[in-house]
């Protein structure tokens, strides 16, 4: 586990540091945004390491809700811990792109911006539902349920601007973008190459700060187990 940790990291990072040197020294500048548009390499990227943490959390919500086996709860915990990052780097990245592309930071009636603020708010819940509660099966429990209701929003998110019919900021999927039930993304390889490095990369960090908190937490449970045992 540590020899992969550790290759975790440092691939990552280095990684990402290559990709970044990649998207700005050797990339052209995009014909209608300019440079604000290579802030797509850090937000996209993000974006779908956001929908896979949540994802994580999803399923191991739903495996520990079936089995009662406290690993699960820790393995989604640690998840959304790390998936919460990466959503404040979504909203975060958004804003400053959304500033000189649409002329403002935010707005309250787009549909994808406030379902992804809500999916934000939900994990902020989801934690502090965890610290109000000390009994641990209680607090795994309804983390469980909550973050299972969370995930949901996921789906939503990507699918708003096809629910919203123009009614919104954000252009078309272009990434993910399906047709014929394929994955046929719209833009050109010249952009497409350095942002599927992106996320690969970000994946692998994504993971590696998985690993990194899930072994964190388990060793603050043994603390916390030798803690209980001394006072008593």
């Amino acid at each position: 586990m540590k020899k992969l940790v550790l290759f975790l990291e440092w691939g990552s990072i280095s990684g990402l540091l290559v990709c970044g040197l990649w998207i700005f020294l050797l990339t052209p500048l995009e014909i209608n945004q300019g440079f604000p548009q290579k802030i797509m390499y850090l937000h996209v990227p993000s974006v779908i390491s956001t929908y896979l943490a949540f994802f994580v959390v999803f399923v191991y919500s739903i495996i520990y809700l079936w089995k009662r086996e406290l690993i699960f709860d820790q393995i989604a915990k640690s998840s959304a811990e790390v998936g919460l990052v990466f959503c404040s780097l979504v909203l975060v990245t958004g804003a400053i792109w959304g500033r000189p592309t649409w002329g403002t930071y935010w707005v309250w009636w787009d549909v994808r911006l406030v379902s992804t603020l809500l999916l934000f708010l939900i994990f902020v819940g989801y934690f502090l539902l965890r610290k109000a509660i000390n009994d641990k099966d209680k607090e795994a429990r309804l983390a469980a349920v909550l973050g299972i209701i969370g995930c949901l929003d996921i789906p939503i998110i990507h699918k708003s601007i096809e629910w919203a019919k123009g009614r919104t900021l954000h252009q078309p999927t272009t990434f993910l973008k399906v047709e014929n039930e394929q994955i046929n993304p719209s833009i050109s390889d010249v952009l497409i190459n350095p942002l599927t490095f992106s996320i690969i990369f970000m994946l692998s960090l994504y993971t590696y700060l998985l690993l990194l908190r899930y072994q964190n937490t388990k060793y603050e449970e043994k603390i916390n187990e030798l803690i209980s045992k001394t006072l008593n």
